[in-house]
């Protein structure tokens, strides 16, 4: 917003004495109003920061499950609104760089973290994936946010020490901050080729409601988690259930 200072000088010279109330009354509203519309708008999201599992990667945006959480919040009477921060063939190196600049924007609530796929495929020392997280973790939190970690595995030809390595990670961390787990986003769709796309790697439109089955229990406990006063209005005529 921009306002002309010497213009609204010379008006307020000419302005009846009885009028001055009112013009203070509206300037205060320009430079105190729009704060407090934004704090009143905090903590009513829910944001997402994964990567093409994610981001829709193949199907439709309104198809993923990133959607279909967001129709599934309103079905049930949660008046939060979902973010999808989501970049396909993101890492937890990107997630944690980009990750502050979401939070000042979003003020989210709920933090949702679905990223290690890249990292597992590319062979990225643990310790640096491990790192990652765990400051996404203490930013989110650090930001006010309840934080849903997305638990990864990775297939067993990079070699069993790295697998299974790769796959503690989730629930250590988990453990060490006292987060929400989901064990494995995938759980239910990985051994079943027909709910991937052509590349195998990538779960087909129809897989999405799967996807959101794993996260959902996590996520709504967190929701729940978070006292009523501190809860948006849910959309008339409905109610959390």
């Amino acid at each position: 917003m921009h306002l002309n200072f010497q213009s609204v000088t010379v008006r307020l010279r000419r302005t009846p004495a009885r009028r001055l109330v009112s013009v203070a009354a509206l300037l205060l509203l320009l430079f105190v109003g729009s704060p407090r519309l934004e704090a009143a708008e905090r903590g009513q999201t829910v944001l997402v920061v994964g990567d093409s599992l994610s981001a829709a990667f193949g199907i439709a945006q309104e198809e993923s499950w990133v959607a279909l959480l967001g129709e599934r919040l309103r079905a049930k009477g949660y008046g939060y609104r979902v973010v999808n921060a989501s970049i396909t063939g993101d890492t937890t190196t990107g997630g944690v760089k980009r990750l502050p600049r979401a939070l000042e924007v979003h003020q989210p609530a709920v933090v949702v973290i679905e990223l290690g796929g890249n990292d597992g495929l590319r062979g990225t020392p643990i310790a640096v994936m491990r790192a990652n997280l765990a400051r996404m973790i203490e930013l989110s939190r650090a930001a006010g946010a309840r934080v849903v970690l997305a638990g990864m595995q990775i297939p067993t030809n990079y070699g069993g020490p790295y697998t299974r390595a790769f796959a503690a990670v989730y629930p250590e961390l988990a453990q060490q901050y006292g987060i929400g787990l989901v064990p494995f986003i995938l759980d239910g769709i990985a051994l079943d080729i027909s709910l991937f796309q052509a590349d195998g790697i990538h779960p087909t439109a129809e897989a999405q409601q799967l996807l959101l089955d794993n996260v959902w229990p996590v996520l709504e406990k967190e929701l729940k988690a978070i006292p009523p006063g501190l809860q948006p209005v849910a959309s008339p005529g409905t109610a959390p259930r």
